[in-house]
């Protein structure tokens, strides 16, 4: 007698029980006439020609370096704590950074921006200083949470850092406990802000770190 294996019996995916796709199908809007062209080049073009079957935009090597720079930020993401767990959620299908350029990169020698999300400890500070001296010039550092910026609920433990601008220089502050994707998405944003005026003056402003 053959002994033949159970086929199993896969049920039929009911897609309607997922809540982002329900909020989807609810909220979801024609896309607007305009939005179906990138303006990207318009902020940088000096001159744009229009000729049978084609344009010519013409723009100085500088500035079309400038914009690729703040558009595509690197980061070396440090997750040490609970803040780690939304800054992946930021990074994920849901928010989708990638999509300003900025593509999360293990590397500290290919990466320009460092995300220090979590407490840190004295322990880790020689090794998240290492790690900065491994990245190449110019970066930029954000600080993500109220324990990154001044050691939050744990301030006055003895193992614990009482702000991350003690180890490394901050250009960008994230508030919040823990913050969420949307305020890292803001924070990356003025980064990026920053960025651009960094690459026309030559010079960084540091903003004003949280209180002691």
């Amino acid at each position: 007698m053959e002994v033949k294996p159970p086929i199993p019996q896969v049920p039929p995916a009911n897609w309607k029980e997922f809540r982002d796709l329900q909020e989807w199908e609810r909220y979801r809007q024609e896309r607007a006439a305009d939005d179906k062209h990138s303006n990207a080049l318009t902020d940088i073009a000096e001159t744009v020609h229009q000729f049978p079957g084609g344009w010519i935009v013409t723009a100085p090597v500088e500035k079309v370096l400038n914009w690729a720079r703040k558009s595509s930020l690197w980061p070396v993401t440090f997750g040490l704590a609970c803040c780690a767990i939304e800054m992946m959620a930021t990074f994920a299908s849901r928010f989708d950074v990638e999509r300003f350029g900025m593509v999360p990169w293990a590397s500290p020698r290919h990466a320009d921006l460092m995300i220090v999300s979590g407490t840190v400890t004295i322990k880790m500070a020689p090794m998240l200083k290492r790690i900065y001296d491994q990245m190449a010039d110019p970066k930029w550092v954000l600080s993500m949470g109220s324990c990154a910026n001044s050691g939050g609920p744990f301030r006055d433990g003895y193992h614990v850092v009482k702000g991350v601008d003690r180890v490394v220089p901050v250009d960008m502050y994230v508030p919040g406990c823990p913050p969420t994707p949307e305020a890292l998405m803001y924070g990356l944003l003025k980064l990026q802000e920053q960025v651009a005026e960094f690459q026309k003056t030559g010079s960084r402003p540091r903003p004003t770190p949280p209180g002691d």
